[in-house]
């Protein structure tokens, strides 16, 4: 089975040191015959917005080998990032119950692609999608908006989307994706949103739901992932959000969307997926 952990980069600086990149070798929790995938999604974030209310922000992996890799948080032109956080999830080699990859808009110049499985499954998977970067800008400075989502999944892959709304602008963004077997049963994913518990037009700090883990059984506590698959936050103030689960056990957890300061949440969404290693 995967590994999953959580990198800050508050583990190399502090969020009052802001740096345009940021970067840690971190080492697997075994060594690998072959170099393992690693993929990674954001679940917090620190931006100062750029010219044009422009939020720029990028997590991404490099010089992975048999026994560590490197984690990277980035920003460019304008933008400030003085935080970031990602979960980020290792395929073991010889792992067939998981796929996972990426979609990055600017490759196609498309916001939505067909993703075709390395292999097909049995039947239609389950598919986990979320945030990896995100350059999005708003004209009139209202409002960041970026969402990620899937359609027409079956046996061979699925459509992958990259959406923004009403004033802003997408840029570029990255989604990444991860796909396994639906009748498992060691294995429950999930999606959250401010939005089953709020209006968009009611923004507030502190969001959190507990979720069971229904058809499934877990023999211990389930490791877990979890990242952003849709921001909507007002840019006339900095960006400040994070996403985190706690409570976890053998029957649930509790997923939480938090923001501080003078920051407006009108809405935020999440993508988890938890199973035993």
């Amino acid at each position: 089975m995967p590994a999953v952990n959580t990198f800050n980069t508050q583990e190399v600086r502090l969020s009052n040191t802001p740096r345009a990149q940021t970067s840690k070798v971190i080492n697997f929790p075994e060594t690998y015959v072959v170099p393992p995938q690693v993929i990674a999604g954001l679940n917090a974030l620190e931006v100062g917005t750029g010219v044009g209310a422009v939020v720029r922000a990028k997590i991404h992996v490099d010089n992975v080998d048999t026994q560590k890799f490197t984690m990277h948080a980035d920003t460019w032109l304008d933008t400030t990032l003085y935080m970031a956080g990602a979960d980020y999830f290792i395929r073991k080699p010889g792992d067939l119950e998981f796929q996972c990859g990426e979609f990055d808009t600017a490759v196609s110049q498309q916001t939505s692609r067909r993703i075709t499985f390395e292999y097909p499954f049995a039947t239609p998977p389950k598919v986990l999608v979320f945030l990896k970067e995100l350059d999005v800008g708003s004209p009139r400075a209202s409002s960041t908006r970026i969402t990620t989502r899937t359609t027409d999944v079956d046996a061979k892959g699925f459509t992958i989307h990259v959406d923004t709304w009403a004033d802003s602008i997408l840029y570029q963004a990255i989604a990444g994706w991860i796909a396994y077997p639906e009748d498992r049963e060691h294995i429950f994913s999930g999606t959250g949103s401010t939005l089953d518990l709020r209006p968009f037009d009611r923004p507030q700090e502190k969001q959190q739901r507990d979720v069971r883990f229904e058809r499934v059984s877990f023999w211990k506590k389930p490791t877990v992932f979890v990242a952003f698959n849709s921001l909507d936050i007002s840019s006339q103030t900095n960006m400040r959000i994070k996403a985190y689960v706690d409570n976890v056990s053998e029957g649930g957890l509790t997923w939480h969307i938090d923001s501080w300061a003078d920051t407006k949440v009108y809405s935020a969404g999440i993508s988890y997926i938890a199973f035993n290693n």
